[in-house]
């Protein structure tokens, strides 16, 4: 007895209620259509459940077949399923010679004239097994069954509101690209595409998730991304197995190295031309449908402080910039634990004349100042993460409100002083300077830890929080590359991109670190024509005539 006869013997028997639907499709993996429209149309009734936008269209091929279109009303083009496909399908056409003294054409033959004279749309295939279906319809593709064909066709309508593209507020800029990612995965390929027009990029696409079927693309350029790396990607993401991925934040968690550590090993942006720049590099791009946010790996520390305006300005601008940026990542990491074990145990590295006024503004505090900081530390969390909560409107005018009311209410009340009011003031505005949000994040966790290792042990606290820190970060890794690369271990030509931003002609070669298969990204003509006297064709000095 076949599966079919077991399934529907006398009848055609439904489903048992007691079996879920995602159960029966696992253990039926394999079950395929077979030309039987009516026991196609029970399965699926069963399967799909009672759904008021689930649409089982009953019509004639060619006047002569029956065949149903299955379909989720809210997932598709309407207008497409109506004239490109209902239509055409409806209308009646002459047999082929082929066809003439017999009542039913070959399975084959019958798929392959509504393939190919029929249906007037491009994106078309073919699919014989029900779980296959399923997913399908799920992800907004409308199934054509045919009475006598043994496949199911199925076409790429997908019709999914979505917002238009749009510059990203996470990632502003003063001159680069407008134009950031959307929700949609496939305008995400195409504003990736757009900026890379080369037969070398290629997308794989990844389905993870067991309820929401997940689309991931894996996006690089072949021929410069190391053949390894990739391997490594697709092993990790074929590892994942869970319910469901709704955002990329999602995915980063399953797929990076040290999962316990504060510092983010894998680069999310939601900027095109970032993406671009780093495929060009050697790296892996991984998008997933249904957030804005693509995944860059791997990824080390220096690109967190790094931003597309680098590569927009001037070498001299730019360095000077990248250079401010650091030290304000610098001044949100350690100025809190300095000022506090420089007060509480080395008042006398302070200059005489600060050190009164310093006291001065101290007198009547009852807190110590590793107190007092840590309280003014904890305020500033609390204001900065109520106002990314309240709506947009409203939230400058708390920041602005929360932090001039509280600060000086602080300092009336005696609860801090004013110079730590400014030294905390200044931590955050440094913390705002750093352009990845996920390590601004990091270094203000590290910052709590280095303040009270300060308050305990004063500036060998300090020290010993930075060498713990510094080990950690030589300890990580991002897909095998050091988090500290190119500066640990030493690469000269990765090195020009690190502190400062060295011209663009002085980078011949891609990093590194991530072992490229062609490392040359600058062509010797280039150089040649760059690095030689410039020629003055409206020299003042020496004029040309005219004719």
């Amino acid at each position: 007895m076949t599966v079919w006869q077991r399934l529907f013997r006398r009848g055609g028997q439904r489903l048992s209620g007691a079996v879920a639907p995602e159960q029966w499709l696992e253990e039926h993996q394999h079950l395929a259509y077979d030309g039987h429209l009516d026991h196609a149309v029970n399965l699926l009734e069963d399967l799909l459940g009672v759904n008021d936008d689930l649409v089982i269209r009953s019509f004639r091929v060619f006047g002569q077949h029956p065949a149903v279109l299955v379909y989720f009303s809210n997932l598709v083009n309407r207008e497409v399923i109506n004239e490109q496909i209902l239509w055409p399908l409806m209308q009646s056409q002459p047999s082929s010679e082929n066809d003439r003294g017999r009542t039913r054409p070959h399975d084959a033959e019958l798929t392959q004239r509504v393939m190919e004279e029929a249906i007037y749309y491009g994106e078309v295939h073919t699919e014989r097994e029900y779980v296959k279906m399923v997913e399908a319809l799920y992800r907004g593709e409308p199934l054509l069954l045919v009475a006598g064909a043994s496949v199911g066709i199925l076409l790429a309508t997908r019709n999914v509101a979505q917002r238009s593209v749009e510059e990203p507020q996470t990632e502003q800029v003063i001159r680069g690209g407008r134009d950031g990612f959307t929700e949609l995965l496939s305008t995400n390929i195409t504003l990736l595409r757009y900026r890379l027009q080369t037969p070398n990029l290629r997308v794989k696409m990844v389905t993870i998730g067991r309820m929401t079927k997940t689309k991931i693309a894996v996006c690089y350029v072949e021929g410069i991304v190391q053949p390894a790396l990739l391997k490594e990607v697709e092993d990790r993401l074929k590892a994942v197995d869970v319910d469901g991925i709704f955002d990329a934040g999602t995915l980063e968690q399953f797929i990076e190295d040290n999962h316990w550590s504060p510092f983010p090993q894998v680069q999310n942006t939601e900027r095109p031309d970032k993406c671009a720049v780093s495929l060009l590099e050697g790296r892996v791009v991984i998008l997933t449908d249904g957030t804005p946010f693509a995944l860059i790996v791997p990824a080390v520390f220096a690109q967190f402080y790094q931003t597309p305006d680098d590569y927009s300005e001037r070498p001299v601008m730019a360095s000077l910039i990248r250079l401010v940026r650091i030290v304000a990542l610098t001044f949100s990491l350690v100025f809190p634990s300095l000022y506090v074990s420089v007060i509480a145990f080395n008042p006398e590295l302070i200059p005489t004349k600060f050190a009164v006024a310093v006291a001065g503004g101290r007198a009547g505090v009852p807190f110590p100042a590793v107190v007092e900081v840590l309280l003014m530390e904890v305020t500033m969390e609390v204001l900065r993460e109520a106002t990314l909560r309240v709506p947009q409107q409203v939230g400058g005018a708390l920041s602005i409100v929360g932090v001039l009311v509280i600060g000086q209410a602080a300092v009336s009340a005696g609860f801090a002083s004013p110079i730590t009011v400014v030294v905390v003031a200044l931590t955050t505005i440094g913390s705002f300077a750093t352009p990845a949000y996920n390590a601004a994040v990091a270094l203000r966790i590290l910052r709590f830890l280095l303040t009270c290792l300060a308050g305990v042990f004063g500036l060998y606290g300090v020290m010993i929080g930075l060498i713990l820190i510094t080990h950690h970060m030589l300890s990580l890794r991002s897909f095998g590359v050091p988090y500290l690369s190119p500066i640990v271990p030493g690469d000269w030509q990765g090195t020009k991109d690190t502190w400062i931003r060295a011209p663009l002609w002085w980078m011949p070669k891609r990093p590194a670190h991530l072992q490229p298969a062609n490392r040359r990204r600058v062509g010797d003509g280039t150089l040649r024509d760059v690095m030689q006297r410039p020629s003055h064709p409206l020299d003042p000095v020496h004029p040309r005539k005219g004719r």
